[in-house]
């Protein structure tokens, strides 16, 4: 009886251990891959993306019971590095979804490594593939012609016939000046330079003198972070007294520090979390915005003074939301397929920057509501009316 009775024990012990690995293993089968850039030129943007994903971890880091799990790569800024860490985050990591990068190449070449491993990638960066080369990826930044159209209204109500366009000689660049092209012309407004530079360029002199030459009523630039403030400071240097406009991309500290009394009245549209305290208590983006700004204020120990951390954050909500509704065996190709169905088929998804509505053919899920104008006052973004 008594060797029965020890038998029976040891079962019930390798029963419970049994149990809970199953439980333990349970529990960390939702697996995320996050890419951003904590080193290099794009780092600016990089590591307040970095914050947000830890504000989204700190808000919510549990699904249905089901633990999530992390894990985070540097890709240096580098295109090439962001292919390579989302092969490894797919094939080694095992990961269901991939949310980066921190600029719009390295997000393109995630999406290029995402569309041959059949991998959903949610882009924090303003990226953007037409047809099936784009399939397996969605972007959280505004469009570039939704954002610039808001400031082109601004430049129209202003008087300005003419714009001068600096921007970077990359994807990015790319995307605003062909908005800025579609939008000016309905407008009455004149584009009348074209010039480019690269994220790593120590100066835009040449390309400045070229613009102030041609005495344009206003410039604008397509251009993000610390990079992005060379252009103001070589405008503010040849004593340039026009109006001055950049994009979403450009509401970052790092970049006002840098830019300092250069960037001081510049124009830009933003998502509505940058103002949260100015917006109506009816505006549904209000609440979210201030339950993220208490999410990084416990994660990071200070208030968030930047956009972009903002857009980390909303692709977390966005990956809880389509995960809740999808069925399957996380870490298998069905689970992957099946969540990347969810997520393009997202409804008033309510994040920080917009009320995201995605569709499969539809990279971008921001309309108007996602867009307001600020202008930068002694350092300090303010609301346009």
């Amino acid at each position: 009886m008594k060797v029965l009775t020890r038998l029976f024990s040891m079962a019930g012990l390798a029963a419970a251990v049994g149990v809970l690995t199953a439980t333990n293993a349970l529990a960390a089968d939702l697996k995320v891959g996050f890419i951003t850039s904590l080193s290099g030129p794009v780092s600016s943007l990089g590591i307040p993306y970095d914050k947000g994903m830890k504000a989204a971890i700190a808000y919510k880091s549990e699904l249905n019971g089901k633990k999530i799990q992390v894990v985070s790569l540097d890709d240096a800024s580098d295109p090439s590095t962001a292919a390579r860490n989302a092969r490894k985050l797919i094939d080694e990591d095992k990961v269901d979804v991939i949310i980066g990068t921190a600029g719009s190449p390295g997000a393109l070449a995630i999406a290029a490594v995402a569309r041959e491993t059949k991998t959903p990638l949610i882009s924090i960066a303003n990226a953007n593939l037409p047809g099936e080369e784009g399939a397996w990826m969605v972007t959280l930044p505004q469009p570039a012609p939704l954002m610039v159209s808001a400031v082109v209204e601004r430049m129209k109500q202003s008087g300005v016939k003419t714009v001068g366009y600096i921007g970077f000689s990359d994807a990015w660049g790319d995307l605003v000046y062909d908005a800025l092209q579609k939008s000016a012309e309905p407008a009455g407004i004149k584009v009348v330079s074209n010039e480019r530079y690269a994220r790593a360029d120590a100066s835009v002199t040449g390309q400045v003198l070229k613009i102030v030459a041609l005495r344009p009523d206003a410039v604008i630039t397509g251009t993000s972070g610390t990079p992005g403030a060379l252009p103001y400071l070589a405008l503010q240097e040849r004593g340039y007294k026009g109006q001055i406009y950049g994009t979403h991309a450009l509401i970052n500290p790092d970049f006002v520090r840098v830019g300092g009394p250069a960037v001081e009245g510049l124009l830009a549209p933003t998502g509505p979390v940058i103002v949260a305290e100015q917006l109506p208590d009816s505006n549904p983006i209000r609440k979210v915005s201030m339950d993220f700004r208490s999410a990084y204020q416990k994660a990071n120990g200070a208030a968030p003074t930047d956009a972009f951390s903002a857009y980390s954050f909303d692709a977390w909500l966005l990956y809880l939301d389509a995960a809740s509704r999808t069925k399957g065996e996380p870490g298998t190709p069905a689970y992957r397929v099946a969540l990347r169905d969810s997520i393009v088929s997202t409804k008033e998804l309510v994040g920080t920057h917009s009320v995201y509505n995605f569709k499969p053919d539809n990279r971008y899920g921001s309309d108007e509501r996602s867009r307001v104008i600020v202008k930068l006052e002694k350092g300090q973004w303010k609301l346009v009316p």
